[in-house]
């Protein structure tokens, strides 16, 4: 496990990011690879599909991401302050939270598939198959929430190098699965959806046969494992936010790709194929930020305050430099870039162009998520919740839906930037005042 308190800050940050940010590349393969499989070889029609049906499955998820990001930050700062014992607690309570919260978000995903799909306006020649993906995702749910359980409960510990071969063999199966039901038994969408529940499986047995050979703390019997009322409690306290800015960032999400599917099947093509390209640049700022968090975690819990600016100067260093380079490519290489989803010129006009307006903004984005970053780490939750619902209910989705009747399909894509500019001011303000430190000192004088 990898100790974050002593030695330089920028080395650590960055050894202890890459195997995180290749891990984190794994794991959006798995929806960028079904776009690409369904895009080139069913159709637009499945692309938008699987586009369509990407926000809903985010939605699904936020609130337990949130649970348990607030889980493996007490993590972290149990691990800073040399606590096994309640280390080890709070790894048995996160693995029946999962447990039960997979079964649920199955049962909601399955059933209220078409819907959910409906309520989204999903076009008539789209509809059929975004509600078959959505309802063949949500069986493999419980192996998805599995996975990163293990893999957050790894990074809260400093180990982000072991999930990430984890993932390797896991995404190269899926794109092998996705090749072999797409293209050789014609399955269209259901085949990229089995691809994947079938490969998040084998990820999670890979997880947990790792669990049970190598260290005592994280040997998992299930049939042992204790749920401790008062970690949870924190873990909730601390995660309940984070869940509830997750959601409200994808119910956001769904909602814009409700005004996108206003558009038609070109423009809902278009944007799910610019989202996957979005979602790999914004990697390295996300993945950032969650090491940060971790770093942050570990600092405080060991009495190392001082710590923490250096290592958010270093993270902003890393992440804005990424995020111009980004924003280079999107300029000149867009239309290649959502090419190679689909050729059609309406959707290559309609990617093309999201990427051409957010790119010179992800510097912003990056800010944004370096200095939530530090305020999670000290277990502050409700700041990140409030600026997201400031950026994304008061100021993108209205943006979205006036720009839209002003300027078109363009005004929708003008909206994104303009919520992360509101975003980054509500983080920036509050990370001045301080006030983050003394939530941490509130949360541990609480445990005593």
């Amino acid at each position: 496990m990898k100790d974050l308190t002593e030695g330089n800050e920028a080395r650590l940050l960055v050894s202890f990011s890459i195997p995180m940010l290749f891990g984190n590349l794994f794991q959006q393969l798995y929806n960028m690879v079904d776009s690409v499989v369904v895009g080139n070889w069913v159709g637009k029609e499945a692309l938008a599909a699987v586009g369509a049906s990407f926000p809903v499955i985010f939605l699904l998820l936020s609130l337990f991401m949130g649970l348990s990001m607030g889980a493996n930050i007490l993590i972290s700062q149990f691990h800073g302050a040399r606590d096994s014992e309640r280390v080890r607690l709070s790894i048995e309570t996160n693995y029946l939270f999962t447990f039960w919260a997979g079964l649920v978000l199955t049962a909601v995903g399955f059933f209220g598939a078409e819907p959910i799909m409906m309520l989204l306006q999903s076009p008539p020649e789209v509809l059929p198959q975004a509600a078959l993906y959505l309802r063949l995702y949500s069986l493999g749910m419980l192996f998805f929430l599995g996975f990163n359980t293990v893999s957050g409960i790894l990074r809260g510990l400093g180990d982000s190098k072991n999930p990430l071969w984890m993932l390797a063999i896991s995404t190269v199966l899926n794109i092998a699965l996705d090749l072999l039901f797409v293209i050789v038994f014609h399955w269209g969408v259901m085949g990229v959806a089995v691809a994947t529940i079938i490969s998040q499986g084998v990820a999670l047995g890979l997880a947990l046969a790792y669990l049970n050979r190598t260290h005592e703390l994280l040997r998992v019997d299930f049939r042992k494992l204790r749920f401790d009322r008062e970690i949870f409690m924190s873990s909730v306290r601390i995660g309940i936010p984070s869940g509830i800015q997750q959601s409200l960032v994808a119910l956001g999400i769904s909602t814009m790709t409700g005004i996108v599917n206003g558009f038609g099947t070109d423009a809902i093509a278009g944007y799910a194929a610019a989202t996957r390209i979005e979602s790999i640049a914004s990697l390295p700022a996300m993945t950032i930020g969650m090491a940060l968090s971790t770093f942050v975690g570990q600092n405080l819990g060991a009495g190392k305050p001082e710590r923490v600016r250096r290592g958010l100067n270093a993270a902003l260093i890393f992440s804005v430099s990424i995020s111009i380079a980004a924003a280079a490519v999107f300029h000149f290489a867009g239309d290649a870039l959502v090419a190679m989803f689909n050729s059609d010129p309406g959707v290559l006009e309609a990617g093309a162009g999201y990427l051409r307006i957010i790119g010179p903004f992800f510097v912003v984005f990056s800010v944004m998520f370096m200095l939530n970053g530090v305020i999670r780490g000290a277990g502050e939750t409700l700041i990140p919740l409030a600026s997201t619902l400031v950026a994304m209910w008061l100021v993108r989705v209205p943006t979205a839906f006036a720009l839209s009747r002003l300027l078109g399909l363009q005004g929708v894509w003008f909206a994104f930037p303009t919520g992360w500019i509101v975003g980054t001011l509500v983080a920036f303000v509050y990370y001045r005042t301080g006030r983050w430190m003394k939530t941490f000192e509130r949360i541990h004088s609480r445990r005593g």
